[in-house]
């Protein structure tokens, strides 16, 4: 399948993409059209059973493919809306692409390695150019997690696999994908967010997170917490999350219920009793809109102890959802939700490489489940780089960034030679065993080509690192690159030489970065940048300093 690149200077460059995960289960608007936009799907199950929630075939039942595939490929649909949100034209990221869909997990059973792998196998086969898997929670082994080996044979084919960085952040070190030979991308957010404004009977407006496309019938509706609507005095517990068979319908009929949120389907465990709604307090994700099929909003810790003031000051509290707007807000910023570094698989690595947007983006969906890098700004993400690794990614200028740092297999295996990996183990990735002792060393402080540095300190201690780089022109020759130095307090950082000449395409360069770190406070993180900056290009590189 082809997925055609528009250059800066008008031409096409024409590349294969693939996508792991699961089928289309239809051929939606977005995804066919004059010619055939899914060229092959294929399934994986080695194991042969049928899967008690899915379909042994490549239809997607749980449409997280489907919204993956119409993201990087969708074509552009005029007009289209969540039931009146976010109106305009839907369109993926390359809509010339064609695609083939690789289906490898199963709503029961998961993801299984042999599985993965053979996706993998069949993917090099058929001589694709991309493959993008949204497939988290691997191993952080290099030479055991499923993916890492796949992406590794792949690579050496002179295909790239781009992955998710996982789900599971805030928390630190939880980032996943982590090998040197997989671009990692974080979610982030873009400028628009869904809420919704609930009204007190008291008067008093409040806003929540959320899609509810429903407009209130009523001027307001009787209000109830969900712990005073148990079903007796022994599910009181289960009642104040609004848990299945918790609450009595009597209580709740025709009412707007009070929850805590403990699982997704509230609304539909309230609605099947005859509630009308419900408000939701959670504390997790509050950037992150849920659809409901009933009037919903979710509201944060303080909003809802608000509400719950309210409902125990009233004899007869009252209150109405109105539907869902949309709302500006400060972008890019990395998604709750998004997992973060450091990296588990290696000090030496920042990951995840690269953001791009993730939350909130109108896609397509099965109907089964219908209803259900530029630099980012340190003050709106705590964690910094390990949120968001080199910053927002530009697709445009990412077509043609000037410099590139090549690596290759040969580089790689010095690189895990360098963290300690020994040869029996290497022999996953290169089909026999490797004497590391005999091997030349790779150069510098973490012997690898990576476009960003990373260096790690101990407690109490200055560091220094040595960083050496290595750069391809693949921008316009001759020309001049001139470095330019960030540095963070406390830090210096210099690079030598301070410019680069190149008088031809694909001439290669080499540099060396000096970092120089004193003490630090422990699991502290500052970063600063190097950037070569020539009259067409500007070539960033993150350099973060954080300690143990």
């Amino acid at each position: 399948m082809d997925l055609v690149l528009l250059q800066q200077d008008g031409k096409e460059v024409v590349v294969t993409m693939l996508i792991f995960q699961a089928a289309i289960i239809y051929c939606l608007p977005t995804l066919c059209k004059i010619y055939s936009k899914i060229i092959g799907a294929k399934y994986f199950k080695a194991d042969g059973n049928p899967d008690p929630s899915d379909i042994l075939s490549p239809i997607d039942v749980d449409g997280h493919g489907t919204h993956t595939a119409s993201t990087a490929a969708g074509n552009p649909i005029q007009d289209a809306s969540l039931f009146g949100l976010a109106n305009g034209t839907a369109r993926g990221a390359v809509p010339s692409a064609r695609l083939a869909i690789y289906k490898v997990c199963w709503s029961f059973s998961g993801c299984a390695d042999m599985d993965i792998l053979a996706a993998f196998d069949a993917a090099i086969h058929d001589g694709v150019d991309v493959i993008s898997i949204s497939i988290g929670g691997g191993d952080p082994n290099y030479v055991t997690d499923s993916i890492s080996i796949g992406a590794f044979f792949a690579m050496r084919k002179g295909i790239i696999t781009v992955a998710s960085a996982g789900n599971g952040g805030p928390s630190l070190a939880t980032v996943t994908n982590t090998a040197p030979w997989i671009v990692t991308v974080a979610a982030s957010a873009i400028d628009r967010a869904f809420k919704s404004t609930v009204q007190l009977g008291s008067g008093k407006n409040i806003s929540g997170t959320g899609v509810s496309c429903f407009n209130p019938e009523r001027k307001l509706y009787p209000l109830v917490n969900g712990i005073d609507a148990a079903r007796d005095s022994e599910t009181k517990e289960e009642a104040s999350y609004c848990y299945e068979d918790s609450l009595d319908p009597n209580k709740v009929k025709g009412k707007l219920v009070y929850c805590k949120l403990g699982a997704w389907g509230t609304d539909a465990v309230l609605k099947e009793i005859g509630g009308v709604g419900t408000i939701l307090e959670s504390g997790q994700y509050p950037d992150v809109a849920q659809i409901f099929m009933a009037p919903t909003t979710i509201v944060n810790d303080s909003i809802g102890a608000i509400v719950t003031n309210y409902i125990k000051s009233t004899r007869s509290p009252s209150a109405v959802i109105y539907k869902s707007h949309e709302v500006k807000i400060p972008a890019p910023v990395a998604a709750t939700f998004s997992s973060r570094g450091p990296n588990p698989g290696s000090q030496h690595i920042l990951k995840p490489d690269v953001a791009a947007p993730g939350i909130d983006i109108l896609a397509s969906y099965t109907l089964r489940n219908s209803l259900t890098a530029k630099p980012m700004s340190k003050r709106l993400n705590n964690e910094a780089e390990f949120a968001y690794g080199s910053g927002q990614l530009n697709p445009a200028r990412a077509i043609s960034p000037g410099l590139v740092y090549d690596m290759d297999a040969f580089a790689y295996i010095q690189f895990l030679c360098h963290e300690g990996y020994n040869g029996s183990a290497l022999s996953v990735l290169v089909g026999s065993p490797i004497n590391c002792s005999s091997l030349l060393p790779g150069l510098g402080y973490d012997a690898i080509n990576y476009p960003n540095m990373q260096l790690i300190l101990k407690s109490n201690k200055d560091t220094i690192g040595v960083f050496r780089r290595t750069v391809t022109n693949v921008g316009t020759s001759p020309t001049i690159y001139n470095a330019k130095i960030r540095s963070p307090k406390g830090v210096e950082i210099t690079v030598k030489p301070s410019s680069l000449i190149f008088c031809r395409k694909l001439q290669k360069k080499s540099f060396t970065v000096v970092v120089k770190a004193k003490s630090m406070a422990s699991m502290k993180i500052v970063s600063g940048s190097l950037i070569w900056k020539s009259p067409l290009y500007f070539v960033r590189s993150p350099i973060v300093i954080y300690s143990t």
